[in-house]
């Protein structure tokens, strides 16, 4: 398999925590998929990364259905549920997860678009994408509580999708300081960061 994708990405990020954590061999090669010479497109219509191609040069693209059937090719380290509420809970911090990745790097390009003149971002626009971020971080806070793991004493697609969540806000909000009002999220990432999964996909 072949995973192609950016090292500052969270998406794909959350993928290469998933391999590693499923001890699967795939080939990564970096992307940029906003330079001009990219060839992003032949492998997604859609632009964007991850991108995963498999034997036979079929791709298969969006993080969340990448993860779901990285899952199924091995019995080492299940990090999704069967089925039922379990299954539901774990795809649940997900989305979360994955919603505040979305509305914080909405905020990032309204606030960095190289081609926009300072007069014509929008403030109002950013503050929403932020507030988004508090509400996902209140949320995701309260949920973990006293718990060792999102969805219980078991690591799994949970804690993944929100270490990755958490890191990005570490790479490209570091004025956030979100471990000051999150105990429980800061309990959360100091014992993520200390599996070789996360330590190996730092987002540079």
């Amino acid at each position: 398999m072949k995973l192609i994708g950016s090292t500052s990405s969270p998406y794909v990020r959350k993928v290469r925590i998933v391999m590693a954590e499923k001890k699967l061999d795939y080939r990564f090669e970096a992307e940029d998929v906003w330079s001009e010479q990219t060839q992003i497109a032949s492998s997604n219509p859609l632009g964007k990364v991850p991108c995963l191609i498999m034997e036979g040069s079929e791709a298969m693209f969006d993080s969340r259905v990448i993860v779901e059937y990285l899952d199924t090719l091995s019995p080492v380290g299940k990090l999704i549920p069967q089925g039922g509420r379990d299954r539901a809970a774990v795809k649940t911090w997900e989305a979360l997860a994955d919603g505040l990745l979305d509305a914080s790097i909405l905020a990032r390009l309204e606030a960095t678009w190289p081609s926009r003149q300072a007069n014509e971002r929008s403030q109002a626009w950013i503050d929403r994408q932020m507030e988004k971020i508090d509400l996902a971080l209140v949320a995701m806070d309260k949920g973990l509580g006293d718990k060792p793991f999102c969805s219980g004493i078991h690591f799994s697609l949970s804690d993944i999708a929100v270490g990755c969540a958490l890191g990005y806000l570490d790479f490209r909000f570091p004025a956030l300081d979100w471990r000051a009002r999150h105990p429980a999220l800061e309990k959360l990432a100091t014992k993520l960061a200390l599996r070789q999964s996360f330590t190996d996909t730092l987002p540079s």
